[in-house]
């Protein structure tokens, strides 16, 4: 755990960039809906269409995919997200690319968030989805210097309008020494309920609390901060 911890300021907008459908309220959904709750503009890209996160062998991809970017909505809806926009890529298959990358710019340039909020590709003691190592760094990488600089991705400027856009941090959720965290206490409920919406992923799994999940793993990262509940963070502060 780090010596010092940074400290969040609440954003005007923030933009939430999630590998799948459910990663986003299993990382933020506390720091979302109590975001939401005191006046922040959130909005959501979901990067890959869920669709085979399923193993019934007898599962058709797109009928999974069609039910959990339903769930997704469900769930961004519960917490106030102003709009979810879906980049359709096939799951498992995302790649660090140009198309992926002007993807992240464009939605950056267009929301003009205050903060992104991603995965931490950076994990190295134990394993992380695929997926989510390149929506963390292909985030990063949107977010600074490529979404600041003009002649990066010209064409969003020139065909669609989208100027240049600074955003000053990002908030890697899943970090294994975070160092920046949200009290969620007053929310803790509304993360619970937003990861519920994803029927398709948590009702499978009998074996699962889901209230016992978010709670422990709320309560063991709040104890750094000294709060009831929390979510960590690792920040990244970009050069104005």
């Amino acid at each position: 755990m780090p010596d010092t911890l940074e400290t969040i300021e609440q954003p005007e907008r923030a933009l939430v960039v999630t590998p799948h459908p459910d990663d986003a309220e299993i990382g933020c959904a506390g720091t979302i809906s109590k975001w939401v709750k005191e006046g922040v503009e959130v909005y959501y890209v979901l990067c890959t269409d869920g669709g085979k996160g399923n193993n019934n062998p007898d599962a058709n991809p797109q009928e999974t995919a069609a039910i959990r970017e339903q769930e997704q909505r469900d769930a961004a809806a519960l917490i106030g997200v102003k709009d979810v926009v879906m980049l359709g890529y096939p799951d498992g298959e995302l790649e660090d690319n140009y198309e992926f990358r002007k993807d992240l710019v464009r939605a950056i340039r267009r929301f003009k968030p205050d903060i992104v909020l991603c995965p931490d590709p950076y994990r190295r003691n134990f394993y992380w989805h695929r997926d989510h190592r390149i929506t963390g760094q292909v985030s990063i990488d949107a977010s600074f210097p490529y979404a600041r600089d003009r002649l990066h991705f010209l064409e969003l400027w020139e065909s669609e309008g989208l100027e240049p856009f600074k955003t000053g941090m990002c908030l890697l959720w899943g970090a294994e020494e975070p160092n920046a965290f949200v009290d969620i206490t007053g929310t803790i409920y509304d993360k619970i309920e937003a990861l519920m919406c994803h029927r398709s992923q948590v009702g499978e799994r009998p074996n699962l609390n889901v209230e016992k999940f978010v709670r422990d793993g709320a309560q063991a990262a709040g104890e750094l901060p000294g709060h009831e509940y929390a979510e960590g963070f690792r920040m990244l502060r970009f050069r104005r």
